[in-house]
């Protein structure tokens, strides 16, 4: 299982109020191309292999839900017309897949885990968009806003149980293996949504608690993602876990990502609104960092955020609030804390990568893989 102790920060000011997080960084140094590696193709591979067998695990579930989860997956609209919508980056599908190669498997060996996977993601995103307000995904309404909150519970726990038929519907050793990581890395990402949501209501979270729920609720599955098709194919659990290593370390890479875009990324690259993340008062690793780096940015945006929790109405903040927020975060230095943390997961995944045998194709893909987590836009 994934080393969690090895997720936390080598900077100070990782645990306690007064700890000192630093306001500069070493320069970014943007990960080296490899040009032999197509990551885009990587990701349409894994999207292509999975999207039959996912098509068909929906087509099971029973009227409205199959039509609902399709929506959410982006193959119709609103209205029922077929759509081509954005089903997401599909990064845990080509890890799936990718894994089973480590094994000396076909990439088609990981289909089922890659589909499971998809599944539980998805589960997670219909209840987390109902559970934070959220009215887009994917540049397009979720689906509690189109078709109700009822809906979006019964569809995510219907694929929550889905991903598990698909499974064990294989039969064999290997799939009970696979079974018993996802459930586990499943009840992580549960733990890691309640911690989000408990954060929300405190005044103080810091640093470590943060990177802990960060590494539950994104870290886990992709952990999960990375090695299952692996285990799928015969791998040992040291093997198995080896690429769990990878992927939770990958997986805090990527959520370090995500909440830099939450807060200063492109709607029109992101589908969501401007400053989604502080709209949604979300304790994310530039806000804990700003708020533990200490000087007067850092204070000033304490007592802000302090005042924004007996509001009711931050929602409804004007855009220089917001704005005015975010440079208060970027001035106390939880921006580029953020970013080089991004880049010190990143590191650690590939190291992780040295303990696994696997031929050479295989592993430059693995790191071109998080190579792109790290400079992705979206």
């Amino acid at each position: 299982m994934p080393d969690r102790q090895a997720a936390r920060p080598r900077t100070p000011g990782t645990a306690t109020r007064g700890e000192t997080v630093p306001t500069t960084v070493p320069p970014a140094s943007t990960p080296a191309p490899r040009a032999a590696v197509d990551v885009a193709a990587l990701l349409e591979r894994g999207r292509t292999l999975a999207t039959p067998v996912l098509r068909a695990a929906v087509d099971r579930l029973a009227p409205p839900m199959d039509t609902v989860a399709a929506y959410h997956f982006g193959w119709i609209d609103a209205a029922g017309n077929p759509a081509d919508g954005d089903g997401g980056k599909a990064v845990r599908p080509a890890l799936a897949v990718l894994s089973a190669e480590v094994t000396g498997a076909a990439p088609e060996v990981g289909i089922p885990g890659a589909v499971a996977v998809e599944l539980v993601h998805n589960f997670s995103l219909l209840h987390d968009d109902l559970m934070d307000g959220d009215e887009q995904r994917r540049h397009r309404d979720t689906v509690w806003k189109v078709h109700g909150p009822a809906q979006a519970i019964l569809v995510g726990d219907a694929l929550f149980a889905l991903a598990g038929e698909v499974l064990l519907e294989l039969g064999t050793a290997e799939a009970g293996r696979a079974t018993r990581r996802l459930t586990t890395a499943t009840r992580a990402l549960i733990d890691g949504q309640a911690q989000d949501i408990s954060y929300e209501h405190r005044d103080w979270v810091s640093v470590e608690e943060c990177l802990e729920m960060e590494g539950n609720k994104t870290g886990a599955l992709l952990a999960c993602a990375s090695s299952i098709g692996a285990v799928l194919g015969g791998a040992d659990d040291a093997t198995a876990d080896a690429l769990e290593r990878y992927g939770y370390h990958l997986g805090l890479a990527f959520q370090a990502v995500d909440d830099l875009l939450g807060i200063w990324g492109d709607p029109e690259a992101t589908g969501k609104q401007t400053w989604s993340d502080l709209r949604q008062r979300k304790k994310s690793l530039p806000v804990v960092a700003a708020l533990a780096a200490g000087g007067p940015a850092s204070e000033q945006l304490g007592e802000i955020l302090a005042a924004d929790a007996k509001s009711s109405d931050v929602a409804n903040f004007s855009e220089e609030e917001f704005a005015a927020r975010a440079a208060l975060i970027e001035e106390a230095g939880g921006r580029a804390w953020t970013a080089e943390e991004a880049r010190r997961q990143h590191t650690v995944a590939i190291e992780a990568l040295d303990a696994v045998g696997m031929p050479d194709r295989v592993r430059d893909s693995f790191t071109a893989l998080a190579d792109f987590v790290v400079v992705r836009k979206r």
